[in-house]
């Protein structure tokens, strides 16, 4: 009897877990262009918040749509995405916008040293603050 039960828990438990990682895969994905910004910030200060004090900044930033300002200190394509690295004061960091696939192909119109604002999802922070699905706003 006692088998019986343990082996239906684990069909109810993968069946939640199969639904659950469908629902997920199948997420629906935020237009960063078109979605309005919930928060607007300088290169500087993002990162300086997330410095100071990782938990409350992932609090405040992390899965959000946020608008950063900075300077662009290097541009690259990886895996066929375009990268901006947004500098800050702070010479460990800095903030690292991953583009979307229409904005990589702007990217060559902006140079280093020129000031930009990009709109991106932030997922967090590992010495430099991380922005996906990003899009050059300017």
């Amino acid at each position: 009897m006692n088998r019986k039960k343990i082996i239906l828990v684990f069909i109810i438990l993968g069946t939640f877990g199969g639904f659950f990682g469908y629902k997920m895969y199948n997420k629906p994905h935020i237009d960063v262009l078109k979605s309005s910004t919930e928060i607007s910030i300088s290169a500087n200060k993002i990162l300086d918040e997330f410095s100071k004090d990782e938990t409350a900044a992932n609090k405040k930033y992390l899965e959000k749509v946020i608008l950063v300002k900075g300077e662009i200190s290097e541009t690259k394509i990886e895996r066929e995405k375009g990268v901006i690295t947004l500098k800050t004061n702070d010479n460990f960091g800095n903030i690292l916008c991953h583009l979307s696939t229409e904005a990589t192909k702007k990217m060559s119109t902006f140079k280093i040293g020129e000031i930009v604002s990009i709109k991106g999802i932030c997922t967090g922070f590992l010495m430099d603050v991380i922005l996906v699905k990003s899009e050059i706003i300017n």
